[in-house]
């Protein structure tokens, strides 16, 4: 018995386009990690890049539950002493909407050179209208 381990050249990456208009925040990037990663394929394999390319449309329509919207902070540091910076959620989304979604998937890749290669393939807009119309994505809905 020999276990099968596909090549690179045997890996066919698709292209979708996912619209997040009124999805819940969380439960779309827990479906669009997976397609990046590529463990909806039957030959999936942890440590290759198995995964397809996700182009996410509408990304300032995402909703959060509860009182998320109003509560929810995003956090980082400067590395400097009392350089702990805090951003309201209702701000990121209004700001940067792309990035909401991008922290969100971020947060459920690995975090190490696999999860920086399936980030890029990422592609995220605030409004419907998108660059990859050449590369024909097909429309899913998570």
């Amino acid at each position: 018995m020999r276990t099968y381990m596909p090549r690179g050249t045997e890996i066919q990456q698709e292209w979708y386009l996912v619209d997040a208009a009124g999805k819940t925040l969380g439960r779309l990037a827990s479906r669009i990690a997976t397609l990046l990663r590529g463990k909806h394929r039957p030959n999936y394999t942890p440590h290759m890049d198995m995964g397809d390319y996700v182009v996410v449309v509408n990304a300032e329509k995402v909703q959060l539950t509860g009182n998320k919207h109003h509560q929810k902070v995003y956090y980082h540091h400067s590395g400097y002493f009392g350089g702990l910076k805090q951003i309201p959620f209702e701000r990121m989304i209004a700001k940067h909407p792309e990035r909401v979604i991008r922290l969100a998937v971020w947060g459920m890749l690995p975090h190490n050179r696999l999860g920086r290669a399936l980030l890029r393939k990422l592609k995220v807009y605030a409004g419907p209208e998108h660059p990859h119309e050449a590369q024909q994505p097909k429309p899913i809905d998570l």
